[in-house]
């Protein structure tokens, strides 16, 4: 059954080229499109329980036995992920029918779309450092194009600002896998982790450890951390928002996934020095984004910056390294990516309806859209963390774990920066929904809602109810969150997996 961890990276590709074949018929690409995300999140849910019942799966393509040929792996971390994948790239499909103009679907945004989907879930499945610099790859140019699609002045700018950091770090992350595997003469991550564990084979740990910080800089100007995250206000502001909610949601994250997987399973012969580090990193990423986003008066703007902070909840669970705290950062990675495109998709419909992401120009939605404003602060709470979001007990089981290992400072700084998210997103509510507006609404735009279509509304409503979902049904939703903890504190389980008939 494992060689069926092909189909995550299989459908998206197929959907791909199924819109190429229609590329002149933009009605068959968008519907062929919503279904190849549909497809994706049903087999990500299926790969998801078979992990969970039968526990770590590996597969060798073309039989070839590792460490020497091409590894997919799915453990509950990955495994949760790739579904993560599933329900953004659904949503998004679905709001992308009407949102995405049509000059933007004739030069292939569909295509581009599922492509990314492909390089994310790739990235997520992969057990070998060459191919995930490979998916990484993938992702880049994708997301490039989405990026730059429409040609746009400010688009262009934002597009140029990414690409040059992203291809600085994928330098940075090629040069440290040909010292990586001039060290090791391996890449396979199960068996870097066997070799650096065994002390006979193992190479000193100051050497592992200057590799390592390669890997952290890679890994981080992907992540957008600190002080590698001046890109991302400045770019994911520009495109259409069914992209940035996209982006958003995953590609940021897939930087998190690989911090959290190469520093729980492979660099972590020098712990004291190297997640230490990886805890004043995550004080800062907080500290500076959201400090940006309680500056900032335009929506996505803001909300770009958020990304940022939000960003430093996940490294600091990976920081304490303890089965809660990465049980935390999990299920803290899946929640703000779900509440986080939510928000950006609820801008996007303010955007159509107002014609601006300005807040000052903005006012009195709550009166015109009292549903809409009803599933902001669904989200918006989400994000700050009131209880009984799943933003609340993410931040409990991070702020717990820190607790307990004696990790005052960052849980000290965990909450202020929950505070002032907090007061960002009663600074939206009161100038776009509750303040009355700076002008006349004419009567027929307080009814544009109704008109809008479908589209626009059931990925929000399908986003906030996958948010409730995580909320209401938190038992069993982090009873999986810790069993990933779990497999990532005991790395023998994965190289099992991998190297021991995994395939």
């Amino acid at each position: 059954m494992n060689r069926y961890l092909i189909l995550p990276l299989l459908i998206p590709l197929v959907t791909a080229v199924l819109c190429l074949l229609f590329f002149r018929k933009p009605r068959i690409q968008r519907w062929i499109g919503v279904v190849g995300a549909g497809v994706l999140l049903a087999v990500s849910i299926w790969l998801l329980a078979f992990v969970w019942n039968q526990g770590i799966q590996a597969v060798q393509i073309g039989n070839w036995q590792a460490p020497f040929g091409i590894t997919l792996v799915a453990d509950l971390f990955s495994a949760t992920m790739v579904v993560l994948a599933g329900v953004l790239g659904f949503a998004v499909a679905i709001y992308s029918l009407e949102s995405i103009d049509d000059q933007r679907q004739a030069f292939g945004y569909y295509p581009l779309m599922h492509f990314l989907l492909m390089g994310v879930c790739g990235a997520f499945l992969t057990g070998d450092l060459f191919n995930l610099y490979v998916w990484f790859e993938v992702m880049l140019m994708s997301s490039f194009v989405l990026l730059a699609l429409g040609g746009e002045r400010g688009q262009m700018e934002g597009a140029i600002k990414y690409v040059t950091l992203n291809l600085i770090s994928s330098a940075i992350f090629l040069a440290g896998l040909g010292l990586l595997y001039g060290l090791a003469g391996t890449l396979n991550m199960a068996d870097l982790a066997r070799k650096f564990a065994t002390s006979a084979s193992a190479p000193s740990n100051a050497v592992v450890t200057a590799l390592s910080m390669l890997f952290l800089s890679a890994f981080g100007i992907k992540a957008a951390i600190f002080p590698l995250f001046f890109w991302l206000p400045a770019s994911y502001h520009t495109p259409p928002v069914a992209v940035t909610a996209l982006f958003s949601g995953l590609l940021t994250k897939v930087g998190v996934y690989s911090l959290i997987r190469v520093f729980a399973l492979i660099f972590i012969q020098d712990y004291d020095y190297t997640h230490t580090l990886l805890l004043v990193i995550a004080a800062l990423t907080m500290v500076s984004g959201v400090l940006g986003a309680v500056a900032q008066n335009e929506m996505r703007r803001l909300l770009s910056f958020h990304i940022i902070s939000q960003i430093g909840y996940p490294l600091m669970g990976l920081g304490i390294f303890t089965p809660l705290g990465l049980a935390a950062a999990v299920y803290f990675v899946f929640h703000v990516s779900l509440a986080k495109s939510t928000l950006f998709l609820i801008s996007g419909v303010i955007e159509h309806w107002r014609g601006t992401f300005d807040l000052k120009k903005l006012g009195g939605i709550y009166k015109g859209q009292g549903g809409l404003a009803a599933l902001f602060l669904i989200a918006a709470l989400s994000l700050a963390g009131l209880p009984p979001s799943s933003g609340f007990f993410a931040k409990l089981s991070l702020v717990q774990a820190g607790l307990v290992q004696g990790q005052f400072v960052i849980v000290a700084v965990s909450l202020g920066v929950s505070l002032l998210t907090l007061f960002s997103m009663i600074k939206i509510w009161n100038e776009a929904f509750w303040k009355d507006p700076p002008f006349v609404i004419a009567k027929e735009e307080k009814t544009m809602s109704l008109q809008q279509g479908w589209s626009w509304f059931v990925p929000i409503l399908f986003l906030v109810a996958m948010t409730l979902l995580i909320s209401f049904g938190i038992g069993p939703v982090f009873e999986i969150a810790s069993r990933a903890g779990e497999q990532l504190m005991n790395p023998q389980l994965y190289i099992q997996a991998v190297l021991g008939g995994g395939g």
